[in-house]
C-alpha cells in the first residue's frame, strides 16, 4: 500500500521530545479547567445581573412587614419602618372583600413609580400581595404602597427611612458667662458617627473643636451626643443642628440656645418697683390733698365759729342796755 503524497513528510516527534510536549498538554488542559471554575474570568460563564447581586447581599437581615385591609376601610393604612443598615425587604398587604377576588386589581408603587416582579395569591375572599426587595442606599427609601382596585381603591403604605434624632423641644435659656451642654438621641439605635453644625437649615457650618477650644463633643453611649459650649456671649444664640450618620444616610435635629444677660431677668422686678412707687406716691399725694382740704374746713369753722360769738356777744351787750336804762328809770 502506498502512502499518500501529502502525508508522506509528516512524523511523530522525536522519542526525546515527546515527554516535554505530554508535559505541556498537561498544563494546557489544567490551565482550561481552572479558567472554567472562576466564573469571572469568562463572560460566557458569567451570571445574571439579579443573581449577581442576590449572590452579593444574600446575607442581609431579612425584614418582613405586613398591612391589613378590607372592602371597609376609607383611609389609606401607612406603617413607619426605620432601617440603619442595608437590609432585604419582604412586604406583604391583605385585602379582605365580600366580592370576587379575581376582579380586583392589584398594583405596587414607590412613590410615583411603578413597580413590577411582585406576587398575588388569593384564597376565598382574602387576597395576598408580597413584594420584595433589598434596600442597600439612602436612594431605595421612601414610601412603598400596594394598591387594590375594586369599586374603590385602597392602600396601603410602608415609609422607609433612617431612625430620627430626638432633643428638647422647647429653648435652652442661659446666661452670659456660663457653659451649656447641648444633648442629641437616637434611641434604639447607634449610629456610626455624630457631628455639630450651627447656623439655620440651609446654611450649616461644622464646629471644629480641634480648632475652637469653646467648643468640645462627647457622649457616654453610642446612641447619643453631647455638645459643651464653654464662656457663652449674646453671638453665641441661635440654633446648634446634630447629624446621626448611619449607612443608609443622616438624620438631624436642631436645638434651639438663647443667651441673655443678668439683667433680663431683673426687669420685671424693676417694673414692678416703679410701679409700687408710683402708686405709694399717688397714695400719698391723696392723703396730702386730703388732710390739706380737711384743715381748711376745719379752719372755715373755727372761723365761722368765732364770728358767731363776736355776734352773740354784741347782741347781748345790746340787749342789756335797754335794761339797764329801765332799771335806772324805776329807781328813780
Amino acid at each position: 500500500m502506498r502512502a499518500l503524497p501529502g502525508l508522506r513528510g509528516l512524523r511523530g516527534p522525536p522519542p526525546a521530545l515527546r515527554l516535554p510536549l505530554l508535559l505541556l498538554c498537561l498544563l494546557a488542559g489544567e490551565r482550561g479547567s481552572w479558567a472554567d471554575g472562576n466564573t469571572t474570568a469568562s463572560p460566557l460563564t458569567s451570571l445574571p445581573i439579579p443573581e449577581v447581586m442576590m449572590t452579593k447581599y444574600s446575607n442581609l437581615s431579612l425584614k418582613s412587614h405586613n398591612i391589613s385591609l378590607t372592602e371597609h376601610s376609607s383611609v389609606p393604612v401607612e406603617k413607619n419602618i426605620t432601617l440603619e443598615r442595608p437590609s432585604a425587604v419582604e412586604l406583604t398587604c391583605q385585602f379582605t372583600t365580600s366580592g370576587d377576588v379575581n376582579s380586583v386589581n392589584v398594583t405596587w408603587k414607590k412613590g410615583d413609580e411603578q413597580l413590577k416582579n411582585y406576587h398575588v395569591n388569593a384564597t376565598e375572599g382574602i387576597l395576598y400581595t408580597q413584594y420584595k426587595f433589598s434596600i442597600i442606599n439612602s436612594e431605595q427609601l421612601g414610601s412603598y404602597s400596594c394598591f387594590f382596585e375594586e369599586e374603590k381603591e385602597r392602600r396601603g403604605t410602608f415609609n422607609f427611612g433612617v431612625p430620627e434624632v430626638q432633643r428638647k423641644n422647647k429653648p435652652l435659656i442661659t446666661y452670659v458667662g456660663d457653659s451649656v451642654v447641648l444633648v442629641c438621641k437616637c434611641r434604639h439605635c447607634a449610629p456610626l458617627n455624630w457631628t455639630w453644625y450651627s447656623g439655620n437649615r440651609s446654611v450649616q457650618v461644622p464646629l471644629d473643636v480641634h480648632m475652637n477650644e469653646k467648643y468640645a463633643i462627647n457622649g457616654t453611649n453610642a446612641n447619643e451626643t453631647r455638645l459643651k459650649i464653654m464662656q457663652l456671649s449674646e453671638d453665641d444664640k441661635g440654633s446648634y443642628w446634630c447629624h446621626a450618620m448611619f449607612q443608609l444616610g443622616e438624620s438631624q435635629e436642631s436645638v434651639e440656645l438663647v443667651v441673655i444677660s443678668y439683667l433680663v431677668p431683673l426687669k420685671p422686678f424693676l417694673g414692678i418697683v416703679v410701679e409700687v412707687i408710683l402708686l405709694v406716691a399717688i397714695i400719698l399725694f391723696c392723703e396730702m390733698h386730703t388732710q390739706k382740704k380737711k384743715m381748711h374746713t376745719d379752719d372755715g369753722k373755727e372761723f365761722e365759729q368765732v364770728e358767731q360769738l363776736k355776734s352773740d356777744d354784741s347782741n347781748g351787750i345790746e340787749n342789756n342796755a335797754p335794761r339797764h336804762r329801765k332799771n335806772e328809770a324805776m329807781s328813780q
